[in-house]
């Protein structure tokens, strides 16, 4: 077995949803150990959050600065290898950057970067760096997700026709009609969470998701959305006409007011001879459609599925795997990138997927604004 990689951690501390994926996902396959954290802003909290769940405090930074100053300051074999940035959204770009260009390999949450021009400027520290980056987008970790691209890259349903994507939440409903705490929640202010919330939240995900599964690119869009309200900054609610090539369109529908909606991303992707259907709620059963045969279900775990979606199947048939794995399968691929190993290059989303992702935010925001209009993208 492999020593384990030596993680740190910015954010992530208390009660954070997301905190604790992240740091399950990090121990399933038994590939990292947290060596070294900063999980809040105030060190005290941080302190007892590490005592909490059993850290040695000894690295326990109070702040980022000191994180990168202390751990340099180690011999290599000693300090951290990669960090997870876990924090809210204005702090994924200079957090990441910095890391790279100290030479740290970087898992980092979405959305990569505050607006596309952040993107590009990531993207050259990374090229010069040299380092591993691995992007979140947990949901292509996902053995049928996985199963859909494989089969789709091998022909499965010919020519793509049409993608229909949407991501349906509704826990923005108890916060937007309540002025005072619309007002004051990070993710509808956008100095803390940028140019987009629903879009940019939860929207990117279902943009990842056609591009990942497909293997084609979105060339341009054309947006409209609703703010609900007339003070309120940030979409929360938004449409997106998509054309792929010439004959390759689609729609990309996303809300956080989809009243009654839990974490509803889903995907139907049709083609000249068949189709394929997967949701996220569901996310163990993968149907492919077609107009002559009967609705084929792929479940994981069996022999039939390809390398990639086995890769990812911890397992037997018949026991559901869920997000944690998901996440966990993005983690396993970025622990073979960090040690060399050969890996598929579908195993997690890379620089060039965040880099794509905020082109395709700031380009539905820009569609919106000028009028409902089509935009290219890069």
């Amino acid at each position: 077995m492999p020593k384990k990689i030596r993680l740190g951690i910015l954010g992530g501390g208390g009660d954070s949803l997301i905190g604790i994926l992240h740091r399950v996902a990090s121990q399933i396959n038994d590939n990292y150990e947290i060596v070294g954290a900063v999980f809040n802003p105030d060190h005290e909290a941080s302190i007892a959050f590490a005592e909490q769940i059993d850290v040695p405090t000894n690295r326990i930074y109070k702040d980022f600065a000191t994180l990168i100053e202390e751990e340099l300051k180690l011999p290599e074999e000693e300090r951290i290898q990669v960090c997870s940035v876990q924090t809210p959204n204005f702090l994924h770009f200079p957090m990441a950057k910095k890391l790279l260009d100290n030479g740290f390999h970087v898992i980092c949450e979405k959305p990569m970067t505050m607006n596309y021009e952040e993107a590009k400027i990531l993207e050259e520290a990374h090229q010069k760096s040299g380092k591993v980056f691995a992007l979140t987008h947990t949901y292509t970790g996902y053995p049928m997700v996985r199963q859909m691209r494989e089969m789709i890259k091998a022909g499965a349903l010919g020519r793509i026709h049409k993608v229909d994507a949407r991501y349906y939440q509704g826990w923005i409903n108890t916060i937007i009609h309540d002025k005072e705490k619309r007002s004051s929640v990070w993710r509808l202010d956008p100095t803390k969470a940028g140019i987009s919330s629903c879009m940019g939240d939860i929207g990117v995900h279902a943009f990842n998701l056609v591009e990942f599964a497909t293997g084609l690119k979105i060339n341009s869009l054309l947006c409209d959305f609703n703010y609900l309200y007339e003070d309120n900054q940030m979409d929360v609610d938004g449409t997106v006409l998509v054309r792929m090539d010439k004959h390759v369109k689609g729609v990309i529908r996303s809300s956080q007011v989809a009243t009654g909606e839990e974490n509803g991303l889903a995907i139907a992707i049709y083609g000249e001879k068949g189709a394929f259907r997967w949701e996220q709620e569901r996310p163990n059963f993968l149907y492919k459609l077609s107009d002559t045969e009967p609705l084929q279900v792929y479940k994981p775990g069996h022999a039939y599925n390809s390398e990639l979606s086995l890769s990812g199947t911890k397992l037997p048939p018949g026991h559901p795997e869920g997000i944690f794995d998901s996440m966990a399968n993005i983690y396993l691929g970025a622990a073979k990138a960090i040690r060399g190993e050969k890996y598929n290059d579908g195993e997690f989303p890379t620089m060039t997927d965040g880099v794509r992702g905020m082109n395709f935010i700031e380009s539905t925001v820009a569609s919106h604004k000028k009028g409902n209009v089509w935009i290219d993208l890069d």
